[in-house]
């Protein structure tokens, strides 16, 4: 804006994205050394991109089983649906620690939670029958199941993990897909995500009273969890094929 005594306003040379050093390094690459760069770049996010769109797949299925049974049934398992997709580094990071060469290959073979989507239900018994509902479908692969419901954790984490591996269709044909499903019930989920904020507040070292008081917590939500799964059977009867455990492979 010119100011009002028609004097030309300052010039405020902009600022480098760059600093100086990093200047100086970018320009010593030659040209054919940035085209190897931008083709890494292009080829990292192609690779990323998969995992994305496997993570919508198994997304699409459960929510097409969500409005089912909104539509058609007297009693909907699935309370909510969430998802999240770990960045480069994250992944990076942890090939790091495996030690392990972070490539492509070596990365979709070690690496099985770049895609997560985690399901919430109300009972014990949904996040089972959810599992075989899923499981079920012909273009779902199962990877491997650990089922901390049946087994939990040391800490007292409970919640029904799953690695499926999903078909994902590109212009250059079908690629397998691998997603991790995490089912849990909503005590299941509050817990977790209690522990999630008390390891993130102590950056992972947590006083001893405060771990014992989680692990308390624990067993009061999986109590929690038997009484109202009892209270569920009472109201609705057994559920479907109902059982205590997963007969996946």
């Amino acid at each position: 804006m010119t100011p009002l005594d028609g004097t030309p306003p300052a010039r405020h040379p902009s600022p480098s994205m760059l600093t100086a050093r990093a200047q100086r390094t970018l320009d010593r690459i030659d040209g054919s050394t940035l085209d190897e760069m931008r083709a890494l770049r292009d080829e990292t996010e192609r690779f990323m991109l998969r995992y994305k769109f496997g993570m919508d797949e198994v997304i699409t299925k459960l929510s097409i089983l969500r409005e089912e049974f909104s539509q058609a049934h007297a009693y909907n398992p699935i309370e909510h649906i969430s998802s999240r997709l770990k960045s480069l580094d994250s992944v990076v990071d942890k090939m790091r620690r495996k030690g392990v060469e972070p490539s492509f290959e070596a990365i979709r073979e070690t690496v099985t939670d770049i895609a997560g989507v985690r399901v919430t239900c109300s009972f014990v018994s949904d996040a089972y029958r959810i599992a075989e509902l899923l499981t079920a479908q012909e273009d779902v692969r199962v990877i491997r199941v650990k089922d901390y419901i049946a087994e939990p954790k040391a800490n007292g984490y409970q919640s029904l993990h799953l690695i499926v591996e999903v078909p994902v269709f590109l212009s250059t044909g079908a690629h397998p897909v691998r997603v991790e499903v995490q089912i849990r019930t909503i005590a299941m989920d509050f817990w977790a995500s209690l522990e999630h904020k008390i390891y993130y507040k102590y950056d992972r070292v947590v006083p001893g009273d405060l771990l014992d008081q989680l692990t308390d917590a624990a067993r009061t939500a999986a109590e929690l969890d038997a009484r109202m799964e009892r209270l569920h059977r009472t109201v609705h009867g057994p559920p479907p094929h109902a059982r205590t455990g997963p007969t996946l492979a």
